[in-house]
């Protein structure tokens, strides 16, 4: 009796193991694409599969591809909260933030998550609303099990207020709870140059990532006039990479030509 073997197939396995839902947990984000892209071909009527589509997309911040998904299911039955607070999220990154507000209107109040107080910071960033920003990003951080991007993004939120030094503590507490976290290490840095301090912070980077710091910390000496500490780092990032690093060292020749004229 075949029966039994041809009521389950490939899609009644795939809901039975919930395999949409891992394939947008746990899965690389570009594996998620694949895969619902592929489950689509299959049978391009399900909004489940679309919903999946456009959040995996999201996922691997492929956030103008995710945006035009997310448009299609924005009047459909799968515009849930979650999924109207990642297509805010996309429109945000693509600073699209009149469309990006008017999708988290849409959001229950009750939805209390960290991804929405994310995106209530952000747009509160755009309207220069600081107090309204500052409550948002506690209130992400509070919600959040890690933290650490919702403290980069609060600290690039610091930066852009002028406030260096809180921004730098900011960004240490989320390369503690992230070591691994580039773009904390990134901004952290930039925060003390920012402030005249051209060390490398103490954190952990391999060679590439060594050399990037020393090339944007070299940016800003150069921002604030600071042209021999900008030659310094600049050759010490040069030195520090692996390979040839063209952006240090044509700014070092320009640099070099300069003072030479």
């Amino acid at each position: 009796d075949t029966s039994d073997a041809e009521e389950i197939g490939p899609t009644n396995v795939i809901d039975a193991t919930n395999l949409n839902e891992l394939m947008l947990t746990v899965s690389n984000p570009e594996d998620g694409v694949s895969y619902f892209q592929n489950a689509l071909q299959q049978d391009p009527s399900r909004l489940d599969l679309r919903r999946g589509y456009a959040l995996s997309l999201a996922r691997a911040r492929r956030h103008a591809e995710a945006t035009r998904v997310f448009a299609e299911l924005a009047e459909t039955p799968a515009a849930d909260d979650i999924l109207r607070i990642e297509y805010a999220h996309s429109l945000a990154r693509l600073e699209r933030w009149d469309e990006a507000e008017e999708q988290m209107i849409l959001v229950s109040p009750w939805r209390e998550t960290a991804r929405r107080y994310l995106i209530v910071a952000m747009l509160a960033d755009q309207r220069n609303q600081w107090d309204q920003s500052d409550r948002a990003y506690e209130h992400a951080r509070q919600l959040s099990t890690n933290p650490a991007n919702v403290l980069n993004n609060w600290g690039v939120s610091q930066m852009s207020r002028g406030d260096y030094k809180q921004a730098q503590r900011t960004f240490e507490e989320a390369i503690a709870f992230n070591p691994s976290l580039f773009n904390a290490k990134n901004n952290l840095a930039v925060s003390r140059a920012l402030q005249g301090d051209y060390r490398l912070p103490i954190v952990t980077v391999d060679e590439v990532e060594r050399a990037t710091l020393l090339h944007n910390i070299a940016v800003i000496a150069l921002r604030r006039g600071d042209r021999e500490p900008a030659k310094g780092l600049l050759t010490m990032a040069m030195e520090a990479h692996p390979r040839h690093y063209s952006a240090a060292a044509e700014k070092l020749a320009a640099l070099e030509a300069n003072v030479v004229n």
